[in-house]
């Protein structure tokens, strides 16, 4: 990496130089963002994901601007407009909008007007009014009358030269610049709805008639606004004052008040209304939609994250159950890895008979199979199907789960899902994706197109490939954060491993099917294809329960395995001591473990995980229960106090699953007593929460609700609790510290 990139991206990012070197070099050699942070803290002086992230987007994007600036050199020169000066001009210019701004001048374009212009000799004319000397136009355009050039009197060569002071003011540099900053400023959004739309339109009509400052619009209504616009519903408008753009302009090219300086500020006003104006709407449109993609994308990713995050249930075993009235519940039974024992549907929503012999089938498979938790998918038929199962699964003492099956749908017309089970239905195979997802969230919902799973906002809108990075960046992130149990992950959780892929993935698979359960992380070299630079990127993410070696249910990198041998050698007791007893942990001093290739945090690292071989980062499973005499829209009345998950977070609030198969919302407003700016810093997806019905709106099918406490100071309400205790709980969620990334602020400035 040149040493001016390295030292301007560590300029943006606060960061230091050999921070910005080392990632870019371990980047350049095909190590993933995961491995980096986790494995190579000494080269980075223990750089997070987020930091790490943030210089790879940064060195993508000085990239093109070095192509860019290079494609442009290559065409000035091929066109012979390369001057040394120019040559400098470009090599200096450090953002992409005033790269374009030097080249537009020598840009190949179609023919315009100022080109006519001076195919008919114009020019001259037009060089002497734009020097504003005293010059009289009306006599002085006279003697460029040409009828055999075109020119038939004096206005018409008058108004070619202003054509062409209208295009040279459009393409001046600095005018370009300064416009441009007053557009960022000061540009608002009108939106109009367009004729005869309102009917069809009705969805929008918050728009109808609306203004706001560009530069403050959040992103959600950008987004809303602009797909108003591509539906011919909307009629939208981004631009500052005009007094004040042309004020601008004036103050750069009229110099007086003579009669050819009114020709000048004629071909002012021309050249901002007819070029200069569209031109940096243009250029506004496109940066106010990338600030409102970068917001939704941020949104949509800290939801996907906390999502594949939840806590998972474990191995238990488990009844999942696809509820439906007319069609019947699809049920099956899972055994504590996942693997399918029986499937059946019945139908307690029938007739009496047929809820006698759903209720009867119900009791048989729980004992049959041993049945620890019931999941019910929180589709159509959802709480009724609840509501039936709990009275079953009371009695036996049995946890009932209601489970956001967003998503299932999609994974079981999936080419995963008919690879797994080709002769079952389609709703069958979703039954089986609501067990599996209760019992480990993450390694259910990587087998779905996250934007399928249901969170985020606008996600459609957005540029899908900026999303696709984020969003796999994130499943990549919670995957390797959390670990995968190599003999027991399908393919599609193998793929986001760090150093593997689809096809390293299927081939793991394939060796697995064919020799039985890995021994050993060694034995991933025998896996086809999978070659040191793959070994080293995954091993230390893959774990192996009860294997020949204990270190490899671990965190630990097998390349620090000689580090702890030399750890178990010197306290000369067995590696299994150290794992089993803290006295053992205490006595080592890191410091004398210390190498050029093994400092500190790695060995800081190493004994923590020695401390808690492959803990879980997630939090602890808690069973969840939704009020008991409300399961309808109907049985909802304002002031009510109810338990509620969070399903998506927006930038404009959150929405709440009280159990009434009608998300509510909770306004940004609603969200504390104190000024919340971001509702991420309030609430999360999948987080548990007690909030207060302010309204109903059956007929639209709106809830309102609120998380503030002050609407009811003084009182105490009553929390339900839930029917079953706490299910034990892996290890917490180490505390982390996001790194702090000013150059997402630098980014919205430019």
């Amino acid at each position: 990496m040149p040493s001016t990139i390295a030292g301007r991206i560590a300029s943006e990012l606060a960061l230091n130089e050999p921070q910005v070197v080392a990632v870019a070099a371990l980047l350049a050699e095909g190590a993933t963002i995961p491995f980096i942070a986790r494995y190579r803290k000494e080269a980075t002086g223990s750089l997070d994901e987020v930091a790490v992230a943030a210089i790879r987007d940064r060195m993508d994007e000085l990239h093109q601007l070095q192509d860019r600036r290079a494609a442009i050199l290559q065409s000035l020169e091929t066109h012979g407009h390369l001057t040394e000066t120019l040559k400098q001009m470009v090599l200096a210019t450090e953002t992409l909008a005033a790269l374009e701004d030097i080249y537009l001048p020598f840009r190949p374009k179609r023919r315009t007007r100022a080109m006519a212009a001076r195919e008919k000799g114009l020019e001259p004319l037009a060089m002497m009014l734009l020097a504003q000397s005293g010059v009289d136009p009306e006599p002085t355009a006279a003697t460029f009358v040409s009828p055999g050039m075109g020119v038939a009197s004096a206005e018409e060569a008058l108004s070619g030269a202003r054509d062409i002071m209208a295009e040279i003011v459009n393409e001046d540099p600095a005018a370009r610049a300064g416009l441009r900053e007053l557009f960022l400023r000061k540009a608002e959004i009108v939106s109009r709805v367009a004729s005869d739309k309102q009917a069809v339109g009705a969805k929008f009509r918050d728009y109808f008639d609306w203004k706001e400052p560009a530069a403050t619009a959040p992103s959600h209504r950008v987004l809303a606004m602009r797909r108003g616009e591509n539906e011919d519903i909307l009629n939208l408008a981004m631009r500052p004052p005009e007094d004040e753009a042309l004020a601008l302009l004036e103050g750069l090219f009229v110099k007086g008040p003579g009669k050819d300086s009114m020709q000048v500020r004629a071909a002012v006003h021309d050249g901002y209304r007819r070029l200069l104006s569209r031109s940096l709407e243009t250029e506004l449109r496109v940066a106010v939609k990338e600030r409102a993609d970068a917001e939704a994308i941020r949104v949509f990713a800290a939801n996907l994250r906390d999502l594949l995050l939840a806590a998972p249930l474990g191995p238990k075993r488990v009844m999942a159950i696809d509820p439906g009235f007319r069609t019947g519940c699809k049920t099956v039974c899972l055994d504590a890895q996942g693997a399918l024992l029986h499937h059946e549907t019945f139908y307690p929503h029938g007739s009496e008979k047929q809820r006698t012999d759903a209720e009867r089938r119900a009791r048989e498979l729980i004992e049959a199979f041993a049945v620890e938790v019931i999941a019910v998918g929180n589709g159509t038929a959802g709480r009724e199907t609840e509501q039936f199962i709990r009275g079953i699964a009371l009695g036996n003492d049995i946890a009932v789960v209601l489970v956001n099956e967003s998503g299932a749908s999609i994974y079981s017309a999936s080419e995963a899902a008919r690879r797994e089970f080709p002769d079952l239905d389609l709703t069958v195979r979703g039954a089986v994706s609501i067990g599996r997802r209760l019992m480990d969230p993450l390694a259910e919902l990587v087998k779905i197109d996250p934007k399928s799973i249901g969170v985020g906002q606008y996600q459609h809108d957005v540029d899908p490939s900026a999303l696709k990075q984020s969003l796999d960046d994130v499943v990549v992130s919670c995957v390797n954060r959390v670990g995968v149990d190599l003999n027991q992950a399908s393919v599609e959780l193998l793929t986001y491993v760090s150093g593997l892929g689809p096809h390293l993935a299927g081939n793991i698979l394939a060796y697995r099917n064919e020799n039985g359960p890995f021994r050993s992380r060694a034995e991933l070299h025998r896996v086809p294809r999978l070659g040191p630079k793959a070994f080293e990127q995954c091993a230390g993410f893959l774990r192996i329960r009860d294997g020949d070696n204990p270190l490899d249910a671990s965190a630990v990198h097998p390349e620090s395995y000689p580090v702890v041998h030399a750890m178990a050698a010197d306290l000369g007791c067995p590696l299994q001591d150290i794992l089993q007893e803290p006295a053992q942990r205490q006595q080592i001093d890191l410091r004398r473990y210390v190498s050029p290739t093994v400092g500190m945090p790695t060995l800081q690292d190493i004994l923590q995980e020695l401390a808690k071989p492959g803990r879980d980062p997630r939090q602890g499973f808690e069973v969840f229960a939704y009020a008991a005499h409300v399961s309808a829209i109907k049985d909802l009345t304002p002031g009510m106090r109810l338990p509620g998950l969070v399903t998506n977070v927006t930038a404009f609030g959150a929405f709440v699953d009280i159990g009434v198969h009608q998300d509510g919302l909770v306004h940004i407003s609603e969200l504390s007593d104190r000024s919340v700016r971001n509702p991420l810093e309030v609430v999360k997806v999948h987080q548990k929460v007690i909030v207060k019905v302010l309204s109903v709106d059956p007929e639209r099918q709106r809830i309102a609700l609120s998380l503030r406490t002050s609407r009811d100071r003084g009182k105490t309400p009553a929390i339900p609790a839930p029917d079953k205790p706490k299910m034990p709980r892996p290890d917490p969620q180490p505390k982390h510290s996001p790194f702090n990334n000013p150059f997402a602020e630098a980014l919205r400035k430019r």
